[in-house]
């Protein structure tokens, strides 16, 4: 089979919503068939007006790994951070949260083409009350979305519409004009 850049880059970035699930079946199956051990880690480029900025980022495989993000870490090395992949495109209104996470976070959502819908900032949350933790919402659909250290995207001058792509496997994408 001959894929295409793009259909690779689909790939890369497709695991559903249901996948999110805690014990769910279909998350089961959905990660199961992404059973590459490579998957683990992904060095990924971002591609803006500055130039390509690697990053390597680890891939949540599992319910529990997806759930357990970057929770409970007291360090996030410079050019690290974690990729969350879906199937489908996710609505706005789905949210990330910062409970139990030790360190501040920024977060880029993009959509299927590896494009750069939105990126937030989100500081660590300090109560014990999983119920008193905010809730960072996209504000715009998305198909993956990308953690790293808070000020990372800022301080290299990344921003919405900038493209997010997976070199050696699903080639290059280039910042919107």
């Amino acid at each position: 089979m001959n894929l295409t850049r793009r259909q690779l880059l689909n790939a890369s970035l497709g695991l559903s919503l249901v996948a999110l699930l805690p014990g769910s079946l279909l998350g089961a199956l959905a990660w199961a068939g992404a059973n590459d051990e490579s998957a683990d880690r992904l060095s990924l480029a971002i591609h803006s007006e500055s130039g390509p900025h690697r990053l390597d980022v680890e891939v949540a495989k599992t319910a529990a790994q997806r759930q357990q993000g970057l929770m409970e870490r007291e360090h996030l090395p410079d050019q690290q951070g974690m990729l969350f992949r879906f199937e489908s495109e996710q609505p706005a209104g789905n949210a990330f949260w910062m409970y139990r996470t030790l360190i501040p976070l920024d977060i880029a959502f993009m959509d299927k083409e590896g494009r750069i819908v939105a990126i937030n900032t989100m500081p660590p949350c300090e109560s014990d009350n999983p119920g008193a933790c905010p809730a960072y919402p996209a504000g715009a659909a998305y198909y993956s979305a990308l953690e790293t250290n808070a000020g990372y995207f800022a301080a290299r001058g990344i921003k919405v519409g900038d493209c997010v792509s997976v070199p050696g496997e699903a080639g290059f994408c280039q910042p919107a004009d």
